[in-house]
């Protein structure tokens, strides 16, 4: 009940922009276990389409995905929510860049996703970000593969 009575005091764009990130990192979550990469990521360019000029900040979007995957059943990851802040930013005239980098730790290969806007890790920070390899962009690798 506690957080029912947060949601109602929020005005009516923060809900709206709640209820958006929770429907479309639901969405992106569903497309990763369902879909090639590759498909997905085409699918999620029609959500992306900008629809309004900085119709929401930043740090509001990342508020949004944030406390969207709280309440998302099994939560998100950090593609998911990488995937849809960057949706997210990219409708409101924003942007970003989605990056994914791998580390070896103990042995094991681990990869994250995050996203940055204008050089600023928007979501995703790690305190050991800079130590991971980044992978080539896919907008890079696109762009190779015409070539």
């Amino acid at each position: 009940m506690k957080q029912l009575g947060k949601f109602l005091r929020l005005s009516f764009p923060e809900k709206q922009l709640l209820l958006q990130a929770g429907f479309l990192l639901g969405l992106v979550k569903l497309g990763l276990l369902l879909l090639p990469f590759g498909k997905l990521r085409q699918t999620l360019a029609f959500f992306s389409q900008t629809k309004q000029n900085h119709a929401a900040s930043i740090d509001q979007i990342v508020w949004a995905v944030k406390i969207s995957s709280c309440y998302l059943p099994g939560g998100a990851k950090c593609l998911a929510k990488a995937l849809t802040a960057q949706i997210l930013m990219k409708r409101s005239g924003y942007f970003p860049e989605l990056r994914i980098g791998v580390i070896k730790e103990k042995g094991k290969l681990q990869a994250h996703a995050w996203i940055e806007h204008e050089g600023k890790v928007a979501i995703g920070n790690l305190t050991n970000l800079s130590e991971f390899t980044l992978l080539p962009s896919l907008e890079i690798a696109k762009l190779a593969k015409l070539s």
